[in-house]
């Protein structure tokens, strides 16, 4: 058996038991997709991410792929800034920024005092036709729906506000009809939130994920420009909530947020 360090964060949080928590598995090589995927399924957490150290000539500081307890995704938020708080605690505190090779391309981390902030890419929606029958799977109609071009993984949905969002109860079986999609419900916010959202995975093996970075890379262009803003705070208004303060570039969403570390331990791996 291989022996393994693993940390559990709970992401866009600066307490435990809130925010997103991932599992960050720094590992010696990248295991087949079998073995991470195993893994993952074993932690039963919305991610787990994988970070392999790069050569010191290569373009990034290390590999990092994400795995739902079903499948791998293609970008991940919360534990991507997990995973850079593991590296700034624990395996190279010396850095201030991190770059990681991702699926996404290279995506950074700059080290902040209190938050970390983000690069990703801005996934920006244009209006989308509603499939028939959504309405009712999601429990209430929204006054528009969404999807982004550059990712064929979601569709947002936006509400007329906040406390209709919070007292959705979609049908996550009648949601699973429309594979491959996700759902990102949103509405304006208030009390000095910019916006508020919601998500719904059962696709990927998530009923509700506690709080969504790459949702933000479509939703926080959509309220920049409804707002005409491009700072824009965010709540995720799930059970455990979480915060996200955003910035809106041309092609870019630079995401804020803190991250706690709850466990660290040691995995054994077959060899």
């Amino acid at each position: 058996m291989l022996q393994l360090p693993v940390f559990q964060v709970d992401a866009f949080t600066d307490h435990v038991f809130g925010g997103n928590p991932a599992a960050v598995c720094p590992v010696p090589l990248m295991f087949s997709d079998t073995v991470l995927q195993a893994i993952a399924s074993e932690n039963n957490l919305s991610e787990t991410a994988y970070l392999l150290e790069l050569p010191e000539d290569d373009e990034a500081d290390f590999l990092l792929r994400w795995f739902t307890p079903s499948t791998e995704v293609d970008l991940c938020g919360h534990a991507t800034l997990a995973a850079a708080q593991v590296i700034f605690s624990h395996l190279k505190a010396e850095l201030h920024q991190i770059k990681f090779s991702t699926r996404s391309g290279i995506l950074t981390v700059d080290r902040g005092n209190d938050r970390h902030s983000m690069s990703f890419p801005s996934l920006d929606p244009k209006p989308y036709e509603a499939p028939a029958a959504l309405d009712a799977a999601m429990g209430a109609a929204p006054i528009s729906v969404w999807k982004s071009e550059k990712a064929d993984r979601d569709l947002m949905l936006v509400y007329p506000d906040a406390d209709t969002v919070a007292a959705l109860k979609p049908n996550l079986e009648a949601l699973k009809a429309f594979a491959p999609y996700g759902f990102i419900a949103t509405a304006p916010g208030g009390d000095g939130v910019d916006f508020v959202s919601r998500c719904f995975f059962p696709n990927h093996g998530i009923a509700e994920d506690p709080v969504t970075g790459s949702a933000h890379c479509v939703t926080g262009p959509y309220w920049a420009r409804e707002l005409g803003k491009a700072g824009l705070y965010a709540k995720q208004t799930s059970a455990r909530g979480g915060d996200l303060w955003l910035t809106i570039e041309a092609d870019r969403v630079k995401m804020a947020g803190q991250a706690v570390e709850f466990m660290q331990g040691v995995m054994f791996v077959p060899e």
